[in-house]
């Protein structure tokens, strides 16, 4: 990294670090992990077992279903990633208790020296990992996973995503879905024609302008029919409650 900036590092504390080679070997993740525009180091709360079994759960005082992520393995773990780090590092438990993961935290993180990401599994962690250790909560939707992996990877390639350089084109990450509080049009490829299906002409005209405005309406009009609580938490420009006035009355024609 250049002098002067921050690499962002993610320590995964999971008992499967091998599920991360989905980020660390393949795609935008892999190229930019190889360019040095951030860091991954994966940690296993097994190395840190207290008996020759490597055990990392128990069951549940109070009875129950299922296993419970024992405490001592996990704060140890915990301590070894973020004294790695220079002993620092947020602490987030990926959890469906936690709060909604969005664009918006996504940026924070990417703009920051990352996190310990801590992966759940079985029935979760013990309740005093959770507040001796853990800084944040946070959940990809209210669903429940088998781990917290899936979530951590989700998180990870969002984040990187942002990381300047790690689009072959820059302005693809200004462009996306939920980057300016709007989903994204509709993309179109060769052929222009598709079983009877074409590609809109304004696409095809060459006029900047034209599918500048016609892809702000598009974004607008989609997000108000799928996500129109997004549109309530954003104020429109005069050309923005334009477009979207316009693209209402086209869908009632």
């Amino acid at each position: 990294m250049g002098e002067g900036l921050v690499s962002v590092r993610f320590d995964v504390v999971t008992i499967f670090p091998e599920i991360f080679a989905a980020v660390t070997q393949a795609g935008i993740t892999r190229r930019a992990l190889e360019r040095g525009l951030w860091q991954f180091a994966g940690w296993n709360p097994r190395d840190w077992a207290q008996n020759a079994y490597r055990t990392v759960d128990d069951r549940p005082f109070g009875g129950g279903p299922g296993m419970v992520m024992m405490p001592a393995p996990l704060e140890k773990t915990i301590a070894a990633a973020k004294a790695a780090r220079g002993g620092g590092g947020r602490v987030i438990y990926l959890s469906p208790q936690g709060v909604p993961l969005t664009q918006g935290r996504i940026c924070e993180l990417a703009a920051s020296d990352g996190a310990v990401l801590l992966c759940g599994r079985y029935e979760g962690v013990d309740e005093r990992v959770i507040e001796r250790c853990v800084d944040e909560e946070i959940s990809l939707g209210d669903f429940v996973l088998s781990g917290g992996e899936i979530a951590a990877l989700a998180l990870i390639d969002a984040c990187v995503r942002q990381l300047p350089g790690a689009l072959n084109d820059e302005a693809s990450a200004l462009e996306e879905s939920f980057a300016d509080g709007l989903l994204e049009c509709a993309h179109y490829t060769r052929p222009e024609e598709y079983e009877g299906l074409r590609v809109p002409e304004v696409l095809l005209s060459g006029h900047h302008e034209n599918i500048r405005r016609w892809r702000l309406k598009q974004a607008l009009g989609r997000t108000w029919l799928r996500r129109p609580e997004m549109l309530e938490r954003r104020s429109l420009s005069s050309e923005e409650a334009q477009l979207l006035a316009e693209f209402r009355r086209e869908r009632q024609n």
